[in-house]
């Protein structure tokens, strides 16, 4: 299944028909619902589904946007914060989004677990690489420095991002709806691929709990050489629920539409299932023009959408 996410156009609507119709024009009959919607635009999207003008294939934490929060900040309430009033806060959001992803028939929900407190590296790391110095001994010292300082006080923000996992964990079985645990883009975000992979390995009986792979977040970790985009999409190929697609410019320009970056889709696309929603995440600054020629290269290179 292929979507195209909200995120692209939603800030500029006053009504969401109207943000579905522009999309529709697009060629996608697919959407996710993203963060950053703002309630008044609901109305008009329940109009479009119930007309069969579209359908929407999940909906992004949170959904819609906190009254109180201005702006598009996914991560303005996080699972793991320091204030309980915030965790609660988040968790009741989350359980909000749930019943959005109900009310459109959704499959799924994609949840950015939280952060981890400290001083962030990743933009040092990037800017380093941009300037040709990823194989410089500051580099390397600059990583390490960020690898063990986050190793050091992760566990605890682990610890809280369960626990929000588990409480709204009865609602999303109950309405049959998964919940996917994005891999993130920076290296202080959580979880971490180590944490990942126990967060599947706790829920593992669990099966509507699953890994949301990003492509572009993932590669942005590749180009600083903290993985290895391939292995980690083999390694977890068995947890895929969906995924985010967009390109990357090096080493962190992301949210570009695919085919004018650094991923090769042809190659990667060989590790994950056939039968998972795969959602166009583009940048608002991207052109109708570019997306419409990143289409027909895509239609081109996949059959009928599927790789």
């Amino acid at each position: 299944m292929i979507a195209f996410s909200t995120c692209w156009n939603s800030q500029k609507h006053s009504d969401g028909l109207a943000m579905v119709e522009e999309i529709v024009e697009l060629g996608f009959d697919t959407i996710e619902i993203s963060h950053g919607l703002k309630v008044s635009l609901l109305p008009g999207i329940i109009r479009a589904f119930e007309e069969k003008i579209i359908k929407v294939s999940g909906v992004h934490n949170f959904c819609p946007s906190p009254v109180e929060v201005l702006i598009d900040a996914p991560d303005c309430y996080e699972f793991t914060s320091h204030r309980e009033r915030e965790r609660k806060r988040a968790v009741d959001l989350t359980l909000a989004t749930i019943r959005t992803a109900e009310r459109f028939n959704a499959k799924y929900i994609v949840l950015h677990l939280g952060s981890i407190p400290m001083k962030r590296i990743s933009p040092k790391l990037e800017k380093l690489a941009s300037n040709n110095e990823i194989e410089s001994k500051a580099y390397e010292k600059l990583k390490a420095k960020l690898i063990k300082k986050r190793q050091k006080i992760a566990p605890l923000y682990m610890e809280r991002a369960i626990s929000a996992l588990d409480e709204v964990l009865a609602e999303a079985s109950k309405n049959n709806i998964n919940l996917g645990v994005e891999s993130r883009s920076a290296y202080e975000d959580l979880p971490n691929e180590d944490e990942l992979i126990s967060i599947m390995d706790h829920y593992k009986n669990t099966p509507t709990i699953g890994y949301w792979h990003d492509f572009g977040h993932v590669h942005r970790k590749h180009n600083l050489g903290l993985l290895d985009h391939e292995e980690w999409l083999s390694k977890m190929n068995p947890h895929i629920k969906g995924c985010h697609l967009h390109d990357v410019k090096w080493p962190h320009r992301d949210h570009q539409v695919p085919f004018k970056g650094d991923i090769n889709y042809s190659k990667l696309f060989n590790l994950i299932p056939n039968d998972i929603p795969i959602v166009w995440e583009l940048s608002h600054r991207r052109t109708k023009t570019e997306i419409l020629e990143s289409l027909s290269e895509w239609n081109s290179v996949f059959d009928n959408n599927v790789p």
